[in-house]
């Protein structure tokens, strides 16, 4: 399975079920890890955050819904997309998993190709730069799956840390990220590389990106920001 490919972290104790939703992401692209408890769950987003979170209601050791307060409470992880995956199919159960913060709310038992479907589509939703397969900005176009960029209508080649680089970036137009940000939401937390790297990477993306180079902007002091209006 490709590096590229979205993680999933499915949180559901019942082995069937579990084995279920391993095989249904991973026939859908997405690489997958499971978590048999909430004691577990938190351990795994500790040590790598997830793209998205399929979440079990209740589980041995505590309700997913505290979890999902958890999650949604802290800076790091509020903004994770959480599906809740439950057998509590009541309508006053949706509301309140809603309003806890869930992004979306599946019924057990469940159709996996209408729930694949969903994760996409939460993914295009909250991380574009994951769950679309063409990104366009200006007069960049990016081929998520084949790996394919052009640039003022030519075919540019990009290394691996350039492409993931460029793909957030117009995934996020106009938007100001600072070099933590970058290192954050390109390269993942908890990866050990300085942020003066992400000077480097830029560097090399501007000359990559040719006649385009102006469309990544250093913003005095913040960051770094994609936009095809000129620079100030």
């Amino acid at each position: 399975m490709s590096k590229e490919s979205p993680h999933i972290l499915l949180v559901e104790d019942e082995p069937s079920i579990a084995e279920l939703l391993r095989f249904t992401m991973q026939g859908a692209g997405f690489a997958t890890t499971v978590a048999t408890d909430v004691s577990q769950a938190r351990k795994l987003i500790a040590e790598s955050l997830p793209h998205a979170v399929l979440l079990d209601w209740m589980l041995p050791d505590s309700s997913g819904l505290v979890l999902l307060g958890e999650l949604r409470r802290e800076p790091r992880t509020a903004a994770l997309p959480v599906i809740m995956l439950t057998a509590k199919g009541m309508e006053e159960d949706k509301v309140k998993g809603l309003n806890e913060g869930a992004d979306d709310y599946v019924t057990k038992p469940f159709s996996p190709k209408e729930l694949v479907a969903r994760v996409q589509a939460l993914l295009r939703r909250k991380t574009p730069e994951i769950g679309s397969q063409v990104l366009k900005y200006g007069r960049i176009s990016i081929d998520v799956e084949r790996r394919q960029v052009t640039a003022a209508e030519q075919a540019v080649a990009l290394d691996q840390a350039e492409f993931k680089l460029l793909r957030y970036l117009v995934a996020h137009p106009d938007r100001i990220f600072s070099r933590s940000q970058l290192l954050d939401k390109v390269w993942g937390d908890h990866t050990f590389i300085e942020e003066r790297t992400v000077d480097v990477h830029i560097m090399r993306l501007r000359k990559s990106l040719g006649e385009l180079a102006h469309y990544v902007q250093t913003v005095r002091g913040v960051g770094y920001k994609l936009s095809a209006e000129a620079p100030d």
